[in-house]
């Protein structure tokens, strides 16, 4: 399946996604959103981070940073924290340089590693648009933590490629519905940016968006 242009999503809801639906649903669906100090932290990490998009030259590697990507299978679109071009025999060409070049995603992380693979899917799915728009295999890509100041690999598994090419399917059914999934409360609920707009209406069937309306018609604002 090949989805136009006016159909992506953001390529980084799928780590909202894989962390809670309902999160992702009500940022991407009903455009909700709150901040805490998680996601000023993390916006000002992404901030240094991009650079609109600028390139720099290394002694053995080209460094892309904020370069812009999609994909029409996946139906998303988004932008790559770093991208590194490293020299490799069995890489690709790049237009004005010589040699050939292997692209290592690599994107950029306030906290540390997680349980679950929320960040290792994002990583992929940035993966898996540089190698159709590049026409090239990318077998691995690193994600660095700013608080253990490391850089961990990810392979991209056969079995990580195919969660990210599920997840986004039901990404893309919920969204065409717009349906926004119920959840029940859990420990990680507690340090969501969303928890004041999300937990009040977990056991209702009001959207979010409604109950925020409804409150501020019988408030009378």
């Amino acid at each position: 399946m090949r989805y136009s242009e006016e159909e992506f999503l953001m390529l980084s809801g799928i780590q909202h996604f894989a962390f809670c639906r309902r999160q992702w649903a009500l940022i991407h669906i009903e455009q909700l959103w709150g901040e805490n100090v998680q996601t000023v932290e993390g916006n000002i990490l992404h901030e240094r981070v991009h650079d609109e998009f600028s390139v720099e030259k290394r002694v053995d590697s080209i460094v892309s940073r904020g370069m812009r990507v999609f994909s029409q299978t996946l139906g998303v679109t988004g932008v790559c924290d770093v991208v590194e071009f490293r020299t490799s025999p069995g890489g690709i060409p790049l237009a004005g340089r010589t040699d050939l070049w292997q692209p290592v995603p690599i994107e950029y992380k306030r906290g540390k590693p997680k349980e679950h693979q929320a960040d290792e899917l994002q990583l992929c799915a940035q993966a898996i648009c540089l190698e159709q728009m590049l026409v090239c295999q990318i077998p691995f890509g690193y994600l660095y933590y700013a608080r253990t100041r490391h850089r961990n690999k990810v392979l991209f598994t056969d079995c990580l490629r195919e969660r990210v090419e599920v997840m986004l399917s039901e990404m893309h059914d919920l969204f065409r519905r717009g349906h926004t999934p119920k959840t029940k409360p859990k420990k990680s609920c507690s340090g969501c940016s969303l928890a004041d707009l999300c937990i009040p209406k977990l056991s209702k069937s009001l959207s979010a968006t409604d109950y925020i309306h409804k409150h501020i018609m019988e408030d009378g604002l």
